[in-house]
């Protein structure tokens, strides 16, 4: 049985946190749907010390970003949105519309259509993370999203100049200097100002998601998306106390409500890592939230092996899964629930974060039990259509849906049926819907 050597903050304590958010969002988009600009405007001033009198950034605002990152600043940048266009261009070729004759003279199909507009939110309040810009806005490019909306919040009291320039160079349609609920919300239900989108996706803090959560149905989103969580699967073969260490705490840093577990086989190694730790967050710059995040909601795990391990991370359903192990690929085959897998100690969370081309909005909060991250085909509604091609196909057809309705009671379906049946099958049937099914 697997034992705690630390744990992280109650599901009740959790809880609350989460009903005092809930609240706070619903009052703040019933002022965004009441008074619109009006009420972005304010809630911009208040939070983020934020006033414009148009909060989209014109053309020669977007160049002045890019002019003030260097020439390598700007490599680094096309380098990471190459990774990330390249994979999603992969998931792209592997949905394919598709068209098959099931029954001779029946014609069934799909096809991927791309939402019409999408709003990409990317965070950037207390870090500028210029990455999620390349996560929402390419791979929604590469689906075939025609307008995408980007808001980002000011960063130090203007436009963050490296999320602008990821957001342009990305391909973004219109680029918003907005944060928060106001920006999501703005988004979801439009303003004078800004028409609305179809989708919302893109990370952010808990009112972010929460606005998110409480918009859905009004709009699509990508997934419900809480605090960064990480899970390092780890034994003494796979890795160290500080290896282990440095990849918890560097995740944790993203907020004081991040959950950061280690989830091992060995006791030495559980403890060498608290050691480290404890070592690193005595030199580590943002190490006052990494501590607070670390102290409320950092775990410490050891289980009996690598099976229990499997069954604990599956319940965990953690969206950052790092394997450490002599075995990773044993966790690629059983695995079940995670947002994504960093398989060895030669990859991590953060390469995913930033770089190496897959996507890092990810489902946090269990979610990852019934979805995977944001991809292409979030963005792509896959719609059927069907063709009938014979007056002989149509009248078989119809004799067994008018048999069917009739079971269910549906006169008026059985009568389309029943319609067809007359006139493609040459049958002189009254008319009486299902109550007479075609016998």
């Amino acid at each position: 049985m697997a034992e705690y050597l630390k744990r992280g903050a109650t599901a009740e304590a959790k809880a609350d946190s989460d009903r005092k958010v809930r609240d706070t969002v619903e009052g703040i988009l019933a002022d965004i749907a009441a008074r619109g600009d009006a009420a972005v405007r304010g809630l911009s001033i208040k939070f983020d010390g934020w006033d414009r009198d148009d909060y989209r950034l014109s053309p020669d605002e977007i160049q002045g970003c890019l002019d003030q990152l260097t020439g390598q600043d700007l490599k680094d940048i096309e380098f990471a949105q190459t990774q990330v266009r390249g994979f999603a261009q992969i998931q792209r070729a592997s949905m394919t519309d598709v068209e098959v004759e099931t029954l001779p003279g029946v014609v069934l199909g799909h096809k991927h259509l791309p939402v019409n507009a999408a709003g990409c939110y990317v965070p950037g309040g207390k870090y500028p993370l210029l990455a999620s810009a390349h996560m929402s806005v390419i791979t929604a490019k590469v689906a075939g999203v025609a307008r995408v909306v980007t808001c980002a919040p000011p960063f130090a009291g203007k436009p963050a100049p490296a999320i602008v320039a990821a957001q342009a160079m990305a391909g973004a349609d219109e680029i918003w200097c907005l944060g928060g609920i106001q920006a999501v919300g703005a988004m979801a239900l439009g303003t004078a100002s800004m028409a609305p989108v179809d989708m919302l996706v893109g990370p952010g803090n808990a009112f972010v998601a929460e606005a998110k959560r409480q918009l859905f149905g009004r709009v699509g989103i990508d997934l419900f998306a809480g605090p960064t969580e990480t899970l390092v699967i780890a034994d003494e073969v796979g890795c160290d106390g500080e290896l282990a260490a440095t990849d918890l705490l560097g995740q944790a840093e993203h907020g004081p409500d991040s959950p950061a577990v280690l989830l091992t086989t060995s006791r030495a190694l559980a403890e060498e890592t608290m050691r480290e730790i404890e070592r690193l967050l005595t030199i580590l710059p943002t190490a006052d939230v990494a501590r607070r995040a670390w102290e409320n909601f950092g775990e410490v795990i050891v289980a009996q092996d690598d099976a229990e391990m499997v069954r604990i991370a599956d319940e965990i359903a953690s969206e950052h899964v790092q394997v450490m192990t002599r075995d990773p690929e044993y966790f690629l085959q059983h695995m079940t629930n995670y947002g994504a897998l960093f398989l060895g100690s030669r990859t991590n969370v953060s390469f995913g974060d930033k770089v190496i081309g897959t996507n890092h909005t990810l489902p946090t909060k269990k979610a990852a039990r019934y979805t995977g991250g944001l991809w292409v085909g979030k963005f792509l509604k896959t719609c059927t259509y069907q063709r009938v091609t014979s007056d002989a196909a149509s009248a078989m057809i119809g004799e067994y849906c008018s048999r069917l309705c009739a079971l269910e009671g549906f006169a008026g379906h059985g009568e389309q049926a029943n319609i067809r049946v007359r006139r493609f099958g040459g049958r002189n049937i009254p008319y009486a819907g299902a109550a007479q099914p075609v016998s």
